[in-house]
């Protein structure tokens, strides 16, 4: 066309498209890159998976997967390495929960502590049994303890209202287990719930043995005056007297004894028997459980029943927690200074 001027060259056009699409390319993979670092993580925390999966069906808020070639101007990128660190803008995982562990509770041992029990087995003896008040006939048999002939089992006693001597030994007797067995012992029970009845004494006295125990502690409540107080550990008696021979077992069982009195009271504050003369201890030769015996054994009558204020301690579970613990405490120094 005559009178205009002249048009520039075509290349000089596709000089300023190449610019801007080379420009374009790194501002697009930055963005692609920083959306990449963000934290896209479900609400466990861990990281999403929408960039190496399809999306489900009906999905939404979920980013749809990359694809290298939906854009012209976006070169493919290869993904990531993957390492064991987290990605960038990927929280640090959280550390573990602790908990504080309730008065009276037992916290998980240390590893020491589990392996100083090892190799030991300890025989727990719950005196009486739930069931004995429905087999009267079978716990009033006579049985033969060396130096008398005593009934097979008795009920036992209970608080004023209604809870048993058997229910508490039982549940004291299996706390002392789990703390016991955390330290590595093994921990045998004459019965643990499991019979209707019984045993009888004489069996209970055998069961030691039965089980190979290093030692042994039977587990009682006391039905004493309503006006006394306060626990007490009855020791055995030298008895070499027809079927029982204990003379073995006596020095061992005494200083148990000595043990158990001072590490309940330690674990529990509760005072010595004030019905009982010599501060908490007793000696006895008319116990078919301790005459019989021939592993190292002592009863402990945790609390009298029949006391308004030690029954209100022996019907409290975390009170029940803490007498278990000292037995087993007692129990753990007797095997560990030998």
């Amino acid at each position: 066309m005559t009178g205009t001027a002249p048009r520039p060259p075509r290349r000089s056009t596709l000089l300023r498209v190449t610019t801007v699409v080379a420009a374009a390319v790194p501002l697009c993979t930055a963005g692609w890159f920083g959306w990449q670092a963000l934290d896209h993580s479900d609400p466990a925390g861990a990281t999403a998976a929408a960039s190496a999966a399809p999306a489900t069906a009906g999905a939404t808020g979920t980013p749809a997967a990359a694809d290298p070639g939906a854009s012209p101007l976006l070169p493919p990128v290869a993904p990531p390495p993957t390492t064991d660190a987290p990605a960038a803008g990927t929280p640090a995982p959280a550390p573990a929960a602790t908990t504080t562990p309730t008065a009276g509770a037992t916290t998980a041992p240390t590893a020491a502590a589990a392996a100083g029990l090892a190799g030991r087995t300890v025989l727990l003896d719950p005196g009486h049994n739930p069931g004995n008040v429905a087999h009267s006939a079978e716990i009033n048999r006579q049985v033969d303890i060396g130096n008398a002939r005593k009934e097979c089992d008795t009920t036992g006693t209970e608080t004023n209202a209604g809870y048993t001597e058997a229910e508490y030994t039982l549940d004291v007797s299996r706390r002392a287990r789990e703390i016991l067995a955390a330290r590595g012992a093994k921990v045998v029970l004459v019965q643990d719930g499991d019979r209707p009845w019984g045993p009888c004494i004489d069996e209970r006295a055998k069961a030691g043995a039965d089980a190979h125990a290093d030692v042994a502690v039977s587990v009682h409540g006391d039905g004493g005056p309503a006006s006394g107080s306060g626990f007490h550990v009855i020791m055995p008696a030298k008895v070499v007297a027809g079927k029982a021979n204990n003379a073995a077992i006596v020095e061992p069982s005494h200083r148990l004894g000595l043990l158990l009195r001072d590490h309940f009271h330690a674990a529990t504050g509760e005072p010595y028997a004030d019905y009982i003369a010599d501060q908490g201890l007793d000696t006895r030769s008319d116990l078919g459980g301790l005459n019989l015996s021939a592993v190292p054994k002592v009863f402990i009558e945790c609390g009298n029943m029949r006391n308004s204020t030690d029954a209100k301690h022996m019907t409290d579970p975390q009170w029940r927690q803490q007498a278990a613990q000292g037995i087993a405490d007692a129990l753990t120094a007797f095997l560990t200074t030998q």
